[in-house]
């Protein structure tokens, strides 16, 4: 009996049975649909036409599983700590053993070949060898479709993945701190799932490898953002971690979208890393984000949601299963994407987002080099009372790079890169609070949404660039004295303040120690001229 070029790479790479397994290699969409409706528990189309489908008991990411293999080749580069926890190459032998045995017993398996990074010249050829049909058609939406051409050409994978999030880990294994395992080899250039059926920790784990062979490797800045461009090429990257409106912001009618979450900027440009996007579905609506709404249609995956049983109607509103609902689709679905999804320009504006609920930031001031590495660095916004269990006052999060979970090196590895970059080619950065204006949460009020667009539509015209400012003390921000469409008096915090000046300079003063005391884990390695761009109160 003779085997096709994929069965016996397969074989040959990993001992995957292709007598006894069918090889499903990069399957059509309908024919991963069927699949998945035959064979998954859970699985149905929406009334939309989008494959709804469950991810187990697994409702989100593992990060307290996550390792990377200890090895010669790559761990003096690797930022070792509660990020990156090492794990012996023998153990993750063990586990891809332990992976491959899974899928062995499987009657069908999926094998989906694509690629991470726009740009031809930085991209790596990732393979994705999986049990569920909801994992290949996921990963055909998050990386990068090859042509019928690039496929047939396509050789043999930079990276692997082997996902056989069905069965778990064994907990008796060394290194093991649970039954699920999510494990990265650099040496082998692989990546073994165990234990978790959550999708995202496979579309995470390439990015996790983008951050480690992007700026080792090519000297190519990888970053955890949004980026769109303007009708004269002009591009903007956002930063921001959950809540603070990188994806409402960065999805501009007037401008195209580049990407949502991950970039890379090279000396050629910026470009996307995905083919596609994921985003996040609780309260979605069509009168809020109808790009996104709209999107959700035959080709994507709905993780998670609630549905009436009768009509396929997806109610967005319901959390029952859980508050992270998603949605991945194909980036094309959305009607300004950009594609290819890259730009031969420069960025030209660095937008850093952040939701203050003390109130106490401006909601835009423009950053030196120096300030822009601290706050890149700094990765803050606030959770609000009643987010979290227990959280009842606003409660300051810092996440370096604005994405630290999936950090490979050192923050300020990469902040670095990105100070050069901003003054090789004249960029300018922003700090844009979208959070609390006029007091804390539950005295001030949320910065209209009209206003924080208004001041993107500043920056992006030129006309913060220009205008006249203010120092902002203990920060040291440059605060703009007017900005169009925007009411002057917000524009500096202490001037809406509905309390006591007093409350606002301890308040103010609070957050800023909070600055102070998170930077302390970093300033090792920062310079001195970084170290003191952030609050001081000499």
């Amino acid at each position: 009996m003779s085997h096709s070029r994929i069965e016996e790479e397969l074989h040959n790479t990993a001992h995957i049975d292709y007598d006894h397994v069918a090889i499903q290699w990069n399957p059509s969409v309908a024919q991963l649909y069927e699949d998945a409706l035959k064979y998954e528990t859970g699985s149905a189309i929406s009334s939309t036409g989008a494959l709804v489908t469950a991810s187990g008991n697994k409702t989100g990411r593992s990060p307290k599983d996550k390792r990377i293999v200890d090895e010669p080749g790559s761990n003096k580069d690797i930022w070792w700590g509660p990020v990156n926890t090492k794990l012996p190459e023998k153990v993750f032998r063990i586990n891809r053993e332990r992976a491959v045995d899974y899928l062995n017993t499987r009657k069908r398996i999926y094998v989906f070949d694509g690629f991470a990074g726009w740009d031809p010249k930085y991209r790596i050829k990732v393979r994705v060898v999986s049990a569920r049909a909801y994992h290949s058609l996921f990963m055909r939406n998050m990386l990068i479709r090859p042509t019928k051409e690039e496929l047939e050409n396509y050789g043999t994978p930079d990276f692997t993945i082997y996902n056989a999030g069905a069965f778990p880990a064994n907990r008796y294994t060394s290194g093991m701190t649970s039954n699920t395992s999510v494990a990265i080899n650099f040496h082998m250039n692989e990546m073994v799932i165990l234990g978790t059926e959550y999708a995202g920790e496979m579309k995470k784990g390439i990015f996790t490898v983008m951050h480690y062979y992007m700026p080792v490797k090519h000297n190519v800045l990888s970053l955890h953002s949004s980026a769109n461009e303007g009708a004269d090429g002009d591009v903007s990257i956002f930063f921001g971690l959950s809540g603070t409106g990188k994806t409402t912001l960065s999805a501009d009618p007037k401008r195209f979208l580049i990407g949502d979450d991950e970039h890379c900027w090279s000396d050629d440009g910026i470009f996307n890393i995905e083919g596609g996007c994921y985003a996040k579905c609780i309260n979605l609506s069509a009168d809020k984000e109808p790009e996104i709404f709209n999107a959700i249609r035959f080709g994507s995956v709905l993780e998670n949601v609630v549905y009436e049983e009768q009509t396929r109607v997806v109610n967005y509103d319901d959390d029952a299963l859980t508050e992270n609902t998603r949605c991945a689709y194909p980036i094309e679905f959305i009607p300004n994407a950009k594609i290819p999804c890259m730009s031969s320009s420069h960025p030209k504006n660095i937008i850093l987002l952040t939701c203050d609920a003390y109130g106490v930031l401006p909601p835009v001031s423009k950053l030196s080099s120096a300030q822009a590495m601290y706050h890149f660095i700094s990765g803050y916004t606030a959770k609000i009372a009643g987010t979290e269990e227990g959280v009842t006052e606003p409660e300051a999060t810092f996440s370096a790079c604005f994405g630290q979970p999936f950090l490979v090196l050192h923050p300020y590895r990469y902040a670095k890169m990105l100070a050069e970059k901003m003054d090789l080619h004249s960029a300018d950065a922003w700090l844009v609070n979208t959070g609390w204006n006029g007091g804390a949460y539950g005295v001030g009020e949320r910065i209209k949404l009209k206003y924080s667009r208004a001041i993107i539509d500043a920056i992006h015209s030129g006309e913060l660039a220009e205008t006249e400012y203010e120092n902002y003390e203990i920060f040291n921000l440059q605060v703009p004295k007017a900005c169009s469409g925007v009411p002057s008096e917000i524009l500096h915090p202490a001037k809406t303040w509905k309390g006591s000046q007093e409350e606002f300079t301890s308040t103010r003063n609070l957050l800023a120690q909070r600055f102070i005391e998170n930077f302390k884990l970093y300033q090792d390695q920062a310079t001195h001229e970084v170290v003191n761009a952030g609050p001081t109160f000499s």
